[in-house]
């Protein structure tokens, strides 16, 4: 048995897998496995990835029959994990050398914690790295604990023995899957965070950090809020109104400012130079 399963949900990345398998041969660590779940993918990834991993032994690669959400791909992959600790790595991404190294320290420090967490670097396209997000120290059971600003972020690791205690990732959601199961560990048990830049994150076209996946993310979050409040019977309502802006009203403000825009006294003074932020409008 392997110390660590490194999960890889694979859709349509296959084009981007290099970086992340040259990351993972590089591990200071190599007691691990490589699980990957390919959900359906419909462009030349599996063959690409198994092009690329060869004959590796370390490296296990599985098939969805048909397309079924991330949600039911991760839940499958730590049912195919054969190690005590597992963490998810998307095959877009990559972990700096000492990754897998440190988690497992840390694992074996705190044996209490179900869940150890680390910073993520945010990197373009190339995989360049061009800012840190630093995440934070979950203890109680508050408004950090609800993750609206990615306080637990990846390179999230966790005990399976204490993930088996919670009702697991739940199929059902399309993204901010990982925000259901980490707000389950910390129901759980103890959490540790790691002040570490251990997770390469790519942004590209087609990732969660486009505009359309992005307002796509915000609404499954919040579906996976409205579970978790569910379970701890409390009521979220005043945090999600705090949040959010309904369309009418977004509409009404744009139509105000159209108003603005059009108006005579707004071009005057845009001529006259007295409205220098006119021109953005």
């Amino acid at each position: 048995m392997s110390k660590f399963s490194v999960l890889i949900a694979n859709y349509n990345n296959g084009h981007f897998f290099e970086e992340c398998f040259q990351s993972l041969v590089a591990q200071t660590e190599t007691d691990w496995e490589t699980i990957i779940l390919d959900d359906g993918s419909t462009d030349h990834s599996l063959e690409i990835i198994k092009n690329i991993i060869g004959d590796d032994p370390r490296f296990r690669i599985y098939q969805n029959e048909e397309n079924k959400g991330i949600g039911y791909t991760k839940k499958r992959l730590i049912s195919l994990a054969g190690s005590p600790i597992c963490g998810f790595l998307d095959p877009d991404d990559a972990l700096v050398p000492y990754a897998l190294e440190i988690v497992l320290k840390t694992h074996a420090e705190h044996p209490e914690a179900g869940l150890v967490y680390s910073n993520l670097v945010f990197c373009d396209e190339h995989l360049q790295p061009k800012s840190v997000h630093k995440a934070k120290q979950i203890t109680e059971l508050d408004q950090s604990y609800y993750n609206f600003r990615g306080e637990i972020s990846s390179f999230a690791t966790l005990k399976k023995n204490v993930y088996e205690k919670t009702s697991g990732i739940d199929p059902f959601l399309k993204i901010a899957e990982d925000k259901d199961w980490y707000m389950k560990m910390c129901e759980t048990a103890p959490v540790k965070y790691i002040d570490e830049d251990l997770y390469l994150y790519r942004i590209h076209k087609n990732g969660i950090s486009t505009t359309t996946n992005e307002d796509k993310a915000v609404f499954w979050h919040w579906v996976a809020m409205i579970k978790m409040a569910e379970r701890r019977n409390i009521n979220i309502e005043d945090l999600f109104l705090e949040r959010y802006v309904s369309k009418g009203k977004y509409e009404k403000v744009l139509h105000k400012l159209d108003q603005v825009k059009k108006s005579r006294w707004a071009k005057l003074g845009d001529q006259l130079g007295l409205f220098k932020i006119f021109k953005y409008l």
